[in-house]
């Protein structure tokens, strides 16, 4: 297991991760994006973290955890970036499943789903605990 520590938030490096996300340089993912309902607030995601509306946070099926990805709603132009902390969407027909926060920042809350356009940016290393 890799463990990195002793590393503020200011020190943490991002990584490039097109390899591992299948995605060749320079080529974006693009598909429908959808958001969290209200009542998994605080449920634990697949990165054991608590699920918190006001973050960033997003899920996506296989890109890795802590992977870092600006997102522009096609429709409107607006852009986020999100750190992919879980797993999903669970709808073969959407490729992410974002925060509240995040939808809103898109402009696509009332609509609920929103085409998007989702470029990796890198994946910041998070501090873990070596197990034993």
């Amino acid at each position: 297991m890799l463990a990195v520590f002793g590393l503020g938030a200011a020190d943490r490096t991002l990584l490039p991760v097109a390899a591992a996300a299948g995605i060749d340089d320079g080529h974006a993912l693009d598909g429908q994006a959808s958001y969290y309902a209200p009542q998994f607030s605080g449920r634990p995601m697949a990165n054991g973290q608590r699920f918190d509306p006001a973050s960033n946070t997003a899920a996506h099926r296989t890109l890795p955890f802590g992977t870092r990805v600006r997102l522009t709603n096609t429709a409107n132009g607006r852009t986020a970036e999100v750190v992919i902390a879980d797993r999903g969407p669970f709808s073969h027909r959407r490729i992410f499943d974002l925060s509240p926060r995040t939808a809103d920042e898109l402009g696509m809350r009332r609509a609920g789903v929103a085409r998007v356009v989702a470029q990796p940016l890198g994946r910041q290393y998070e501090e873990v605990a070596e197990a034993r």
